[in-house]
C-alpha cells in the first residue's frame, strides 16, 4: 500500500497509490507555479537586503568625483586675455587643487563646457591625462543643450570641441536653449560629486551660474575649495560648522 503526495492547482492532495492515477499535468503546472514565485520571492528579498548591505554607497562613490564651477571670462579683470598674469596665476593654482584632489583619490571631475574656468579646467585635466602618472584621470562634460555655444568665436568653439572629442563622457541634460537647461546642467554635476573646486568669491556672492552652483554643493554637504577670482588666494569650506 502506498500513499503518494501531489499537487492541483495551489492545494496539495494525498492519494492512494490504487487509486485514479495522478495528474501529471497538475503536478508539473504546479511546480512550474512554486518555482516561478520562489525566484519572484528571491530577487524581490535579495535587491531589498542588497540596497540595506550598502548604505551610503552612492555618497561613497561620488566620493571620488569633482566638479568644477567658475565665471566666464567678461567676469575676470583681464576678461579674455589668457596671457595676463592674473590669468596665469588662477590657471596654475586651479591645476595644484587639481593634482592635489587627484592623489586623495579623485578620479572624475565634471565641468559645464563654457568659456572661462570651465575650459581652462578641462584643457588640464586633458594635459594631466598625457603624463603617465594621470593617465586614469576622467573628464566628464555636462553640457546644457546642443547648439549652446552657437555665438561663440571660432576660437573658443574649436577648443570647446577637441575638449568634447577628447572627454570621458559628454552628456547633454536640456534639449531647448533656457535658463533650466542650465540649472539642470548645474545640479546634476554636483549630485554626482563629493568635491567641488570653485573659482568664486565667496565673501561677494552675485548672481549667477556659478553662485547657483555653488550654493546647491553647500546644500549637499560638498567639500569646497575656493580660488578667488582676483586674487587666486585658496579657501576651503568647513562643513563641519554645518
Amino acid at each position: 500500500y502506498e500513499i503518494r503526495l501531489s499537487l492541483v492547482g495551489s492545494e496539495m492532495c494525498i492519494r492512494d497509490s490504487h487509486a485514479s492515477p495522478p495528474c501529471y499535468s497538475y503536478i508539473l503546472s504546479a511546480m512550474t507555479w512554486i518555482i516561478k514565485r520562489s525566484w519572484l520571492i528571491y530577487l524581490v528579498h535579495g535587491k531589498y537586503n542588497m540596497q540595506r548591505s550598502t548604505p551610503g554607497k552612492e555618497n561613497y562613490m561620488n566620493s571620488f568625483s569633482c566638479v568644477i564651477t567658475g565665471h566666464r571670462p567678461t567676469r575676470f579683470k583681464f576678461k579674455y586675455n589668457e596671457k595676463d598674469k592674473r590669468c596665469q596665476r588662477i590657471k596654475k593654482c586651479l591645476q595644484e587643487q587639481l593634482i592635489r584632489l587627484y592623489h586623495q583619490g579623485v578620479r572624475c571631475f565634471w565641468v559645464g563646457g563654457a568659456m572661462g574656468v570651465d575650459m581652462w579646467a578641462a584643457e588640464l585635466l586633458l594635459r594631466m591625462k598625457e603624463q603617465q602618472a594621470y593617465q586614469d584621470v576622467e573628464l566628464c562634460l555636462a553640457l546644457p543643450f546642443e547648439g549652446y555655444n552657437a555665438d561663440w568665436d571660432d576660437w573658443h568653439r574649436k577648443r570647446m570641441d577637441f575638449i568634447r572629442r577628447y572627454a570621458e563622457k559628454v552628456l547633454v541634460l536640456g534639449e531647448m536653449p533656457s535658463s533650466e537647461s542650465y540649472k539642470k546642467r548645474n545640479y546634476y554635476m554636483v549630485e554626482q560629486a563629493g568635491h567641488m573646486i570653485a573659482v568664486y568669491d565667496n565673501a561677494h556672492n552675485m548672481r549667477s551660474g556659478t553662485q547657483q552652483t555653488v550654493n546647491y554643493a553647500k546644500k549637499k554637504g560638498l567639500q569646497i575649495i575656493y580660488i578667488h577670482p582676483d586674487t587666486a588666494q585658496v579657501t576651503a569650506e568647513d562643513i563641519t560648522k554645518k
